[in-house]
């Protein structure tokens, strides 16, 4: 690949990357519209309605014969569930957490995020930890150990939301699917668990659309192209950025949250859990600046 070349993918893995965060951190508007309606509920709506609009977006693109030839390899096949169920996992501990008021919590995981990333490029692709990148992950350590000593636990759920979307980007980088097709089969694979869910054990007053409001069904509805258009672009980026790189954007979409939980759900904040975020945020400084002088220095690199 050309200089040229890598600078237009670079370029248009950097868009994907700011697409995909920005609507991350505003989907917790979404979700709160649906606050009334149990997590494995929506759930189940947002892998029905993404497969029905990946669907659509492969017949578009032409890439029906990408599909049947991805589904005739088991080996495939079988990653992608793995990487299905790490991802349904995420989404129901997400759902949970924003309507559940722990939007702090879950923005707390996306900050940390970035730095599993960090971690598990070291491990998967060989990417090297630069020393302004240790201090940063150790700062992220001490800040998590810190809540842990004064409170007395660790924060599950922002852990747990971190490690998980974490494992799942290292699982679609390893394989070499197209974006549109990769998530239509596992949405796919999630699908028959969510009708079988919807059709014999879900019991709630909204479980049959026919007796609600055009309002909430289209809401529910909308759960597909809200699930679906930034997991998108986020794969379309993390076929074109470095782990490292893909991480120095993961900031938008959890500060986007943070302000929503401080100043708009006013969710309330413990000092051990504020001092945690500091140390969060320090550790995201200190990487970013790490990660922007490299960057700068490779493309000074590439001209000479």
């Amino acid at each position: 690949m050309s200089i040229s070349q890598q600078q237009l993918s670079m370029r248009s893995g950097v868009i994907n990357a700011l697409a995909a965060y920005f609507m991350w951190g505003l989907a917790p508007i979404y979700f709160k519209l649906l606050v009334d309606i149990g997590a494995g509920e929506i759930l189940m709506h947002r892998i029905i309605w993404s497969s029905v609009f990946l669907l659509l977006l492969v017949l578009a693109s032409k890439k029906w014969s990408v599909l049947v030839q991805l589904c005739q390899q088991p080996k495939v096949i079988a990653k992608l569930s793995l990487s299905a169920a790490v991802l349904a996992f995420n989404w129901l501990l997400f759902i949970w957490a924003v309507n559940n008021d722990h939007l702090l919590d879950a923005s707390l995981g996306y900050f940390i995020n970035p730095l599993f990333n960090v971690a598990l490029g070291m491990l998967f692709f060989s990417e090297r930890l630069r020393r302004n990148q240790k201090v940063a992950v150790g700062l992220a350590v001490f800040g998590v150990l810190v809540q842990l000593f004064t409170v007395g636990s660790l924060p599950v759920v922002s852990l747990a939301l971190a490690s998980s979307f974490a494992v799942y980007g290292v699982l679609r980088k390893k394989m070499h699917v197209d974006s549109f097709v990769g998530l239509l089969i596992e949405s796919l694979l999630m699908l028959p668990v969510a009708i079988i869910y919807w059709l014999f054990f879900l019991e709630s007053t909204t479980s049959n659309l026919a007796l609600n409001a055009n309002t909430l069904n289209i809401t529910l509805v909308m759960a597909g192209i809200v699930t679906t258009a930034p997991l998108l672009c986020f794969t379309a980026a993390a076929k074109r950025l470095t782990l490292s790189s893909l991480g120095f954007f993961q900031y938008i979409g959890p500060s986007i949250m943070f302000l929503l939980a401080s100043f708009y759900y006013q969710e309330s904040m413990q000092l051990a859990e504020f001092i945690t975020f500091v140390f969060i945020w320090s550790a995201l400084a200190l990487y970013s600046i790490d990660v922007y002088h490299n960057m700068k220095k490779a493309k000074l690199t590439g001209k000479k």
